[in-house]
């Protein structure tokens, strides 16, 4: 049974209990509500509730774990594999076509299952249903495959049983207790706190699951690279094979650089579109250009990226590079740090556009009524009362910034140095993690595994600035509270 169809089985088993569950509180309470404790709808939500989501659970959990369990048990049927990672990914591919030979009707499950290593039999019956294979196949790895489509199965077989009868366990609980005296929306609102609770951890357990990887991973990097090298160089000059250079501060100098030159463009711009929005524009001119100047956001990066290429990187280059003799290139960082300015300018605006106008209007009524102008309030009243939602803004906007990618590769290109010419091309951390993860190269080499050592620097200098606003932003409310 495939993943969806079990799926809508469970739904459908969950809307039959909330009907049955509902028709059966009416019936033992012979129709009048009175004798029930909660209304019908809370007795068919519980028997619902209690047949979905503890399948679903299971059904998640089996999801997660079934590869992992899977692959290990796999992995032991090929003793002596130099790079496992790429065998293990040559087992999945032929299983893979193994299958589609199957639903395509070429071979039954039990032919698949008495085939033995013909590898040229096997790749032609492979490149007939689309998948290649390299001519290094072993037979072992053949054997492997075939393991590993049939524990594959297995589990399918297992967790759709298991699944299904959770489900039914549930309702038949649930349903059986039913009685006028049940406390259905006690136990329905309770167990629908749980799910909210449950969701609200989600994104702890993702923050820490992010946090652990890249931590475990950098600590396996340190290992074989010196951290000393690492933090405290000033070259970056990536060798695979061997003999590498991998200082970081050229990456966090770009870095740093291209997201200032942005937030220059942006902070000001989008503040003070903000400001004229919220508190100068009319309604019917508001209600025109905020929604034109939030467009900006959702444009695709890779658009940005083109248009610093096509347009502004030549144009500071014909007019201002080379007349002032900076630098001959259309790539530079004042040309990804313009273009990521304008796409970040909504960031700024939106945000600090509603959260001047969640001020009270009372402090406006009160300035005015002891004299003040209009920019009199705006600075000495207005402002500073939205100020820690402005920070948060434009913290926002900053993290925008030192995450972007393409716009930097588009605008800035790819050479690390530390430079003060705005003009010269630079780049920045995220599009290094990008470029050491890609290509066909072993995962093991530090030229790799550095891309975990970027990543997690960068989420500590975020975390860093994160906690840095939020102290500016306490100070400040305690002056004003």
């Amino acid at each position: 049974m495939t993943l969806g169809l079990l799926a809508a089985l469970v739904l459908v088993l969950a809307i039959g209990g909330f009907i049955l569950g509902r028709q059966r509180a009416l019936s033992s309470a012979k129709g009048d509500l009175r004798k029930l404790h909660s209304l019908p709808g809370y007795y068919g939500q519980t028997v619902a509730l209690f047949t979905a989501v503890p399948a679903f659970v299971l059904m998640a959990v089996w999801l997660f774990a079934q590869p992992a369990l899977i692959e290990t048990r796999v992995a032991k049927l090929l003793p002596g594999e130099e790079h496992l990672d790429l065998v293990m990914t040559d087992v999945r591919k032929i299983a893979e076509g193994l299958d589609l030979i199957v639903a395509q009707g070429y071979l039954s499950n039990k032919a698949i299952s008495d085939m033995r290593a013909d590898l040229s039999d096997i790749r032609s019956r492979m490149g007939d249903v689309g998948i290649a294979l390299g001519s290094n196949v072993k037979p072992t790895v053949f054997e492997a495959a075939k393991s590993y489509r049939s524990l594959n199965h297995m589990g399918r077989i297992g967790m759709t049983v298991a699944v299904l009868a959770v489900a039914l366990a549930g309702f038949a609980s649930a349903f059986l207790r039913i009685q006028p005296e049940f406390r259905a929306r006690n136990v329905s609102e309770s167990f629908v706190k749980v799910l909210l609770i449950a969701a609200s951890l989600v994104a702890i357990a993702t923050t820490v699951g992010i946090v652990l990887s890249l931590v475990f991973e950098t600590v396996h990097f340190f290992k074989i690279y010196p951290a000393a090298d690492f933090f405290l160089s000033l070259t970056w000059n990536p060798q695979f094979g061997g003999g590498s250079d991998l200082g970081i501060w050229p990456l966090i100098w770009g870095t740093l650089y291209v997201s200032l030159i942005a937030l220059a463009v942006a902070v000001p711009i989008g503040l003070f579109a903000a400001i004229y929005l919220a508190e100068y524009a009319s309604k019917k001119l508001r209600a025109i250009a905020k929604p034109l100047l939030e467009i900006l956001a959702g444009i695709p990066t890779i658009v940005y990226g083109l248009f610093a290429l096509i347009t502004v990187g030549p144009m500071l280059r014909d007019y201002f590079a080379q007349p002032l003799g900076l630098g001959t290139s259309s790539s530079s960082v004042m040309t990804a740090g313009l273009v990521m300015g304008i796409m970040i300018i909504p960031f700024v605006s939106s945000l600090s556009d509603d959260i001047i106008n969640a001020v009270p209007q009372s402090l406006r009524d009160g300035s005015y009524g002891l004299g003040a102008t209009q920019s009199e309030t705006v600075k000495q009243v207005i402002l500073p009362a939205a100020l820690p939602g402005i920070v948060g803004a434009i913290l926002l906007a900053a993290s925008r910034a030192i995450g972007e990618t393409m716009i930097v590769v588009l605008g800035a290109g790819a050479a690390a140095k530390l430079s003060m010419n705005p003009f010269e091309a630079m780049t920045t951390v995220t599009v290094k993690i990008v470029s050491q993860l890609t290509g066909d190269t072993e995962f093991a080499s530090p030229e790799t595994l550095v891309a975990f050592a970027l990543g997690l620097t960068l989420f500590v200098f975020t975390l860093i600035l994160n906690i840095v606003a939020l102290v500016i932003v306490r100070k400040y409310r305690e002056q004003y509270e």
